[in-house]
């Protein structure tokens, strides 16, 4: 009888090892959270968020500074050349001085407000690396089943290669008898030789996202683990979308980062328009050194003759400046700063309503993946069955060869589409998390108890159950 083609086919050759299944050494297969661990100590773009983050922290002492007491020290020498027409006499002095000046701000109403700026910006650096450091974590996850999803469609592709080869096989084999006319065996050598062309690519999207992992952890991977199809897969909790977008607009990170950025621009406003205010120092100051370098003149003892000694002097005192025209630049300033808040405020409003959409949008996706892959599940069997039964119609005549072909790329397609919808709702559900702002690692912990460390792409890319059924119902075929 002529065997019928279906996935007992694809789990037959993977169970015996045919040549495109061989068996590999036995290597150590990293895991999620390892992947996670070795990006956040060599992942380029967080090592530069740090780094900006860093940077700018420094505005707060900055800021301060212009708050805090002045001191500043000075020397100089000094050459003097004196001539006097009557009487007819040249002299020259050389002489050093030194001085130091304290200066301690009183009332500087604009340098408070750039303090208080500065600090509403370094709590938005903070944030805005905190968002960088939860991104890595749905970046780890994204570039893991990246991998995962790849090796799985290679798998099937494989698979299906196989099948598409028994195909042209048995056509070979029923032309040679008469059974068949040229036109099945080359329908069957054309879709086989669309699966090979499929399964290179496919085996070119391994390497490239295997690539993808170093660029993001700067580290080597020949292998990592998969996920079990026990993976619970369940709606959100608690599945309510307006609770998500709650709970997004008091914890998403980049929300929370633009309240800052608002903050940190009013008080820019409030910068500016304190420089029309007066400020107000104490000043002291202390010099010493010659007189020709002071200018002291004793003009008790001898008038219009300085005094050719050292001189000592100390003083303290307030300074008062009154800011009366600038040229109109404080006022240009503070339309400026006015601007910029109307522009950082936008920004917010503009973000949270696109977080407020990726929030719906997303919990919408968790809902319609954990329907997806039940409904891909079945849609396994239900290609099966209609597979099983094309080939019958073939075998007694009812069918052609294209009805058969066609038949087991939709087989192959439902197993790939079933594979993808596993990894959306993994994704999706991380996603979801990220937009909310509650993303953690140990999400992906939790994610690490459905791992399988022996997981084997050529086996594993179908449930247990459909396997098994299908390798059992291979068996007893003649």
């Amino acid at each position: 009888m002529l065997r019928k083609l279906s996935l007992a086919i694809a789990v037959s050759c993977a169970s015996h090892g045919v040549a495109w299944a061989a068996d590999t050494p036995t290597t150590v297969k990293t895991d999620l959270v390892s992947v996670y661990q070795e990006a956040v100590d060599n992942n380029a773009d967080l090592a530069a968020a740090r780094a900006d983050y860093g940077a700018r922290r420094e505005v707060v002492p900055q800021a301060r500074a212009g708050l805090l007491p002045n001191l500043s020290a000075g020397a100089e020498m000094m050459n003097t050349r004196t001539k006097l027409d009557e009487p007819s006499v040249t002299s020259n002095r050389s002489g050093n001085a030194w001085s130091a000046t304290l200066a301690q701000p009183i009332f500087r109403a604009d340098r408070w407000f750039q303090l208080q700026a500065a600090e509403s910006v370094n709590e938005q650096a903070a944030l805005e690396l905190s968002a960088t450091e939860q991104n890595l974590i749905l970046q780890s996850a994204e570039n893991y089943f990246a991998v995962l999803r790849a090796q799985d469609n290679l798998a099937s592709t494989k698979a299906e290669e196989a099948a598409f080869k028994r195909q042209l096989d048995q056509s070979n084999e029923r032309f040679d008898v008469g059974l068949s006319d040229k036109t099945d065996v080359l329908q069957s050598q054309a879709s086989y030789d669309t699966a090979r062309a499929n399964r290179i690519i496919a085996e070119r999207q391994v390497q490239d996202a295997f690539e993808a992992l170093v660029t993001l952890t700067n580290r080597q991977y020949s292998a990592i683990q998969g996920v079990v199809h026990t993976l619970p897969v369940q709606v959100p909790t608690p599945n309510d979308a307006k609770a998500w977008v709650e709970t997004a607009g008091r914890q998403n990170l980049n929300l929370l980062a633009t309240n800052h950025a608002v903050a940190a621009a009013e008080e820019t406003v409030r910068q500016r328009k304190a420089g029309h205010a007066p400020t107000l120092d104490a000043v002291a100051k202390y010099q010493k050194g010659d007189n020709d370098n002071l200018g002291f003149t004793n003009s008790q003892l001898q008038p219009n003759v300085r005094y050719g000694g050292d001189v000592e002097q100390t003083s303290i005192g307030l300074q008062l400046n009154i800011p009366i025209y600038s040229g109109g630049l404080t006022s240009s300033q503070v339309r400026e700063a006015y601007a910029r808040l109307t522009q950082s405020e936008q920004q917010r409003e503009s973000l949270r309503r696109q977080v407020v959409e990726n929030t719906r949008n997303l919990h919408r996706a968790v809902n319609t993946d954990v329907e997806q892959v039940q409904a891909r599940k079945q849609s396994i069997i239900s290609n099966q069955s209609a597979l099983e039964a094309t080939e019958i119609g073939y075998q007694v005549g009812t069918r052609n060869i294209v009805d058969v072909l066609d038949a087991q790329r939709q087989l192959y397609t439902s197993v790939r589409d079933y594979n993808n919808s596993r990894y959306d709702y993994i994704l999706d559900n991380l996603r979801l998390k990220q937009a909310a702002g509650t993303l953690s690692p140990q999400d992906l912990q939790d994610l690490g108890r459905y791992l399988k460390a022996d997981y084997n792409p050529d086996k594993d890319f179908l449930p247990p159950d459909l396997a098994a059924a299908a390798a059992k119902n291979f068996e007893r075929r003649p």
